[in-house]
């Protein structure tokens, strides 16, 4: 612990900056503050406080997460479990979530990272088939996308 005491100012001030830089669930906000500061009270304080002043929102973070996942090419099922990692709630990853299907084509991103990572090359053997099936679903898509995937490229299996 640092020999000055924190402030509810220098502590607000942290978050403040954290802030700046991303948005940050509640989770990891009290995660980052509590690693430098052990004021466990006066850290809860300050997030209500960012939460009441509309600065802190983890509905915000989750949209923003979303968003960063789709542009990596990550599919629904990897980034549901990320959220909740980061402290958000099953009932508001699903409302984010329901809001990015009506905009995202699952299979047509599924389609896209595949495409991006094999190319078109095709597929003769099961074992080649296997490899790229386990790469769709680390990258969290489901049991459907990889089938539309595969129906789309024209496997070929022996």
């Amino acid at each position: 612990m640092k020999t000055n005491e924190p402030t509810y100012a220098s502590i607000r001030m942290m978050a403040m900056n954290l802030l700046a830089m991303r948005e940050h669930s509640e989770k990891e906000l009290r995660s980052k503050l509590a690693k430098k500061h052990d004021q466990g009270g006066l850290i809860a304080t300050v997030l209500e406080k960012l939460k009441v002043d509309g600065l802190q929102s983890d509905s915000r973070f989750a949209e923003a997460f979303i968003n960063m996942r789709l542009r990596q090419g990550k599919g629904a099922q990897i980034i549901r479990l990320e959220l909740r990692d980061k402290g958000i709630s099953d009932e508001l990853i699903n409302t984010c979530l329901i809001d990015s299907m009506g905009n995202t084509d699952w299979n047509e991103l599924a389609l896209k990272a595949y495409q991006k990572k094999f190319g078109g090359k095709p597929v003769f053997d099961l074992k080649e088939k296997s490899k790229r099936v386990r790469f769709l679903t680390a990258r969290g898509f489901s049991a459907a996308n990889i089938q539309y995937v595969f129906k789309l490229s024209a496997v070929e299996t022996d």
